[in-house]
This record gives structure tokens, sequence and C-alpha cells, in this order.
């Protein structure tokens, strides 16, 4: 009888003990925090009433969406996520093209253009920063909207750099500079304006050279897979958001 009891109240005891553990309140673990993404913005520029240039047998707002679309689809399937400032013909001011890649936390954007070639070069690409001057004292608690860009000057810089190396190891013209962009002047990230110039104008020649664009597009995407491969980079942009 003895060892029936003991082992009735050694299983009473763990009965309680199970009993008391499920009334324990339970601290849930929080999930670990999410990888920062690797976002690369694309603005189509123009739009709606706004044609801009006109290319051969289009216009440059058709023109720059249908290199968007090239882009993107070139990105995507390198991994990349994309954001677009457009999808379609119609007009987005300069402060929403601003504010969609803020909101993004973009690692890079590309405000894309295109012209004509008037001269004998042929084809090339112009690659623009915005001429505002590099801000001396950044704070990243206070960034004023309209000039919000010259916190970001040396690293569009930076991006501009890699841009131009992947689109001449392609063998593609490129011309650097700088000048007033609106749409980048208020974005808080490495922004270059992309201009793309198919072929000289003549009175025969049509501009929409589609073997270019897609020239161009792949060697922007070669860019951009290698601005995300160099951990700095993309640590300080994506993590910490220091310019």
């Amino acid at each position: 009888m003895g060892e029936k009891h003991r082992r009735g109240g050694l299983s009473g005891a763990f009965v309680a003990l199970l009993t008391l553990i499920a009334c324990l309140p339970i601290f849930a673990q929080a999930p670990p925090a999410p990888a920062p993404r690797f976002v690369v913005v694309l603005d189509a520029a123009h739009g709606g009433d706004d044609l801009g240039a006109r290319i051969g047998n289009q216009s440059e707002k058709d023109y720059t969406l249908a290199l968007s679309v090239k882009l993107r689809s070139l990105l995507v399937a390198r991994g990349i996520a994309v954001v677009t400032t457009r999808e379609s013909g119609a007009d987005v001011d300069a402060d929403r093209r601003a504010e969609i890649a803020n909101r993004a936390n973009a690692a890079a954007c590309l405000n894309l253009h295109a012209a004509q070639v008037y001269s004998g070069s042929g084809p090339a690409v112009h690659l623009f920063l915005s001429s505002l001057p590099p801000a001396t004292n950044t704070n990243p608690e206070f960034v004023p909207w309209r000039t919000a860009q010259s916190a970001w000057i040396r690293r569009s810089n930076e991006l501009a750099g890699v841009l131009n190396s992947a689109l001449t190891h392609a063998g593609i013209t490129v011309t650097l500079g700088q000048t007033a962009l609106p749409a980048i002047d208020s974005m808080a990230c490495p922004a270059v304006a992309v201009e793309v110039a198919p072929q000289r104008q003549t009175d025969t020649a049509n501009a929409d050279d589609t073997g270019f664009e897609a020239q161009v597009a792949e060697a922007l995407a070669a860019a951009l897979v290698e601005w995300r491969s160099d951990d700095s980079q993309f640590g300080g942009q994506s993590g910490d958001r220091r310019p």
C-alpha cells in the first residue's frame, strides 16, 4: 500500500506541476526584425499633357514609360524590388514622384529621360546629378523637402559612377553633368537622371532604336545589381538611412 501511495503522490504532484505551468503567463518571443529591402525606384519622366521631346515616332513620355517597364522586368528577374512612379501615360507631379521614392526607402532612384542627338556622335546616355550644392551639416531628423537631395549628392555621385562604369563597359558613350532636377531635388536617396539619346536625328532616321534601348536597360540593370552587392552602400542606405 505504501508503494501505491508514493506513486499516487508523485502522479498528483506531476499533474499539479503541469497545471501550474499551464497557468503561467506566456511571453511571446518577438519576431526577428525583417531584413532591409533593397528597393529601386524607376521614375519615368513626363506624362499627361507633358509629352517631352519627340523621339522618332513617339513622345518622350511614352519612350520613358517603355524603358521603365523593360528595366523593371530585368531588375525583378534579378531579385530586386522595384517601385515605379507611373504605370500609365498619366501625369505625376514632382512632389509626388519624390514622395514615392522617399516612402519606398529607395536604395537608388533613376529618373528616366530621352533626347535626340543632333551631332554625328551617335547613340549616347547622359547622366545628370542635381545641381544642388552638397549639404555641409546633415541632420537625419530634419531634411528640408525642397533641398533634401543636397544631403545625398555624394551618394548620388557614387551611384552615377557605377552606372557610368556599366554603360561604358557595354560600349555605350556616356556624358556626366549636373542640372536643375525638381523631381530629384526632394528625394532623400541616391538619385540620378538617366537621359537616353537613341540616335542622331536626320530627315530619314527612325529614332525608335529598340536594340539600343535594350542595351541600355541591360547595362542599367547590371549596374544596379553591382550597387546592391556593395555591402557598404546597401547597409548604409537601407539600414540607418545615413547619406
